[in-house]
């Protein structure tokens, strides 16, 4: 920070959300929930609250929060994205038009059959396990390690 004048720190959106929220619990703040029951990021915008932290402790003039947004995807899709984002849409479609709600996906409690997720049981703030094979089969396709 001293040769630069700047730090960028870069973290995902909810990460760290648990230090957030238990912070605003102590302070006896109030805490956002949407229709899920999942904590509402945009209105406790945790970005904001760690710029604080480093602020303080980093004993920063000034600091600046920009967020990047959504990132769906950085590569033209193969044949096999075309064809789950083909099958997931029309199935999708074909649930709203019978009254069903949820979210159309690759069910790992469903033996990882495309099918109709309940959004009740959809929780964040689940670790992504870089583990699985298939994940890993995908980076070493990519040329990753």
């Amino acid at each position: 920070m001293d040769m630069y004048d700047c730090v960028n720190i870069f973290f995902s959106e909810g990460a760290g959300l648990d230090m957030v929220v238990q912070d605003m619990i102590d302070k006896n703040e109030e805490v956002d929930y949407d229709a899920f029951g999942h904590v509402r990021i945009d209105n406790i915008n945790p970005g904001q609250w760690f710029a604080k932290q480093f602020a303080e402790s980093l004993d920063a003039d000034k600091t600046l929060i920009q967020k990047s947004g959504y990132f769906a995807r950085s590569a033209k899709p193969g044949g096999r994205d075309l064809e789950l984002i083909k099958k997931s849409a029309f199935m999708a479609a074909e649930f709203a038009l019978n009254g069903r709600s949820g979210l159309v996906g690759l069910d790992e409690n469903n033996n990882d059959e495309l099918g109709l997720i309940d959004l009740q049981l959809i929780k964040g703030g689940k670790e992504f396990d870089t583990s699985q094979s298939w994940f890993q089969d995908m980076l070493l396709g990519i040329g990753q390690k």
